[in-house]
């Protein structure tokens, strides 16, 4: 399954590398129907390779290049945009490149460590003035569970601390900063303490968990220059030269 590039962003995108693509080669992964592939194959690109696995998504592309007379200049290879095909396949030196991963993969620890790793190796193969864009959900995080049982938040439920007051047993609830006091001669005392144990025990069992950036810096490379729109965001690179 695709999904959507605007086409307010996609319009963006173009007007951030306009003069890139006259004669110049480029290289579209998890370029779905081509989207990004064919509109740089109309704005002059001399050739591009689309990499696209799933096969009946690469049928369509292959219509959709049939359609628009772009035999000639657009490629596509059907495989995986981490595989080594890619690397093998694409034009060296290439000018620019379109770097797409399903967002799950982005926010993925260990998908993305491959990610990185196959985008820095396209990198390492633009020229000396071509550029790479890397197209991800925004904000950019990795979620990193915290097990049960450690640091405590000071806004979760603190347990409950029971006294007497006037001579009659009393519970005294603590929750954030509210304390719900509960007359044991209530006759509905006992329903209420059990549902606020309950509520206590499914905040206990829920997995904890803190967000962190994600490192979107490249080795070898200069940026990343981000441009976000919404929920997703385009980051920008070019080779470092002084590594060279």
């Amino acid at each position: 399954m695709t999904r959507p590039f605007p086409d307010m962003v996609k319009e963006a995108m173009f007007n951030l590398l306009r003069g890139h693509f006259e004669g110049e080669a480029v290289l579209d992964c998890f370029s779905g129907t081509g989207t990004v592939g064919l509109e740089a194959a109309s704005r002059g690109a001399s050739r591009v390779v689309c990499v696209e696995r799933d096969r009946r998504v690469t049928k369509v592309l292959e219509e959709n290049i049939e359609m628009l007379g772009a035999d000639e200049i657009v490629e596509v290879v059907t495989g995986d945009a981490l595989g080594p095909a890619t690397i093998h396949r694409c034009p060296k030196p290439v000018h620019i490149v379109f770097f797409d991963p399903p967002y799950p993969m982005v926010r993925d620890e260990s998908d993305w460590a491959r990610v990185k790793a196959q985008f820095e190796r396209l990198i390492g193969l633009l020229d000396d003035t071509g550029y790479a864009v890397l197209r991800t959900p925004w904000p950019a995080v990795h979620r990193e569970e915290v097990a049960t049982g450690q640091a405590e938040s000071a806004d979760e439920p603190k347990r409950g601390k029971r006294k007497k007051a006037g001579g009659e047993a009393a519970i005294e609830e603590i929750e954030g900063d509210e304390a719900i006091e509960i007359d044991l001669n209530d006759p509905n005392a006992d329903a209420m303490m059990d549902a606020f144990e309950k509520d206590l025990a499914r905040a206990a069992s829920k997995p904890k968990f803190v967000l962190r950036d994600i490192d979107l810096k490249m080795a070898g490379a200069l940026g990343p220059e981000t441009h976000s729109y919404g929920q997703m965001a385009l980051h920008l690179y070019m080779k470092d030269g002084a590594g060279q």
